[in-house]
């Protein structure tokens, strides 16, 4: 499918956000489900990888996308989905993605920052609600997944991090969210042991709504497969905070 048709083919309305720090970040939106439901609908943005980085605000539609769409509409999930584009040159953290580790910054880069506030805009905007608030990304996406995360535990629902990784230090922070973390043992571009390593920092930390899926012989692209097994979209949606007692 020809990328610069995806936005059309897939219903999307392109934005641009603008956000507190006078910037601008580029995202796809589309509401699923059927609109005369009364039901709040729940939120999820996706945060892409390195190579769909750019300005014309569609390449970010070229992986996982279309099964999203289509896994809500033929299951009629009530949703609002956000695509998020990073701009070239730019990451959505300050780290590289070859290394074996890394300490998250002190601030989030301008375009997480940025993404976190169109997240958080689009919840009051489309009146979204709060218990369902979804992330998922993939490579470059899936270390932002995991940043996200790792700032705001309290925004998410759950996650979907798809070979990627985060700083292990805040392991403790996300003992209490369901998370699913998928990666390749063959993968050449992001070592299978940043999955590995934020996993079992989690469970160390008491965390038992982690879970690791490692497959066999599969280079980067670990996402293809993910996304493809609607059970895994069915199990991100199926998730909602739990309400503390006072």
């Amino acid at each position: 499918m020809n990328s610069e048709n995806l936005a059309q083919k897939l219903g999307m309305t392109q934005k641009t956000f603008h956000s507190t720090d006078g910037g601008v970040l580029n995202y796809c939106f589309r509401r699923t489900g059927n609109p005369a439901d009364p039901a709040e609908p729940a939120l999820m943005m996706f945060l892409h990888g390195a190579g769909e980085r750019g300005k014309e605000n569609y390449r970010q539609l070229v992986h996982c996308a279309a099964d999203l769409v289509n896994f809500c509409e033929s299951e009629q999930i009530k949703a609002v989905l956000l695509f998020p584009q990073c701009p070239e040159g730019r990451m959505w953290i300050q780290a590289a993605w070859s290394l074996p580790e890394h300490a998250m910054s002190e601030c989030p880069t301008p375009e997480l920052k940025r993404a976190l506030e169109l997240l958080e805009a689009t919840l009051a905007a489309e009146n979204c609600d709060p218990d369902r608030v979804y992330i998922s990304g993939i490579s470059m996406g899936s270390f932002g997944t995991w940043d996200a995360l790792s700032r705001r535990p309290d925004l998410f629902a759950g996650a979907i991090a798809i070979c990627g990784g985060g700083d292990v230090k805040q392991a403790s922070k996300l003992t209490e969210i369901p998370i699913r973390v998928f990666h390749g043992d063959q993968d050449g571009a992001v070592m299978v042991k940043r999955s590995r390593d934020m996993v079992n920092a989690i469970r160390a930390a008491g965390g038992t709504k982690i879970f690791y899926t490692e497959y066999p012989g599969i280079n980067h692209d670990s996402w293809t497969r993910t996304y493809a097994d609607h059970e895994n979209l069915r199990w991100l949606f199926s998730q909602r905070k739990e309400q503390k007692p006072y």
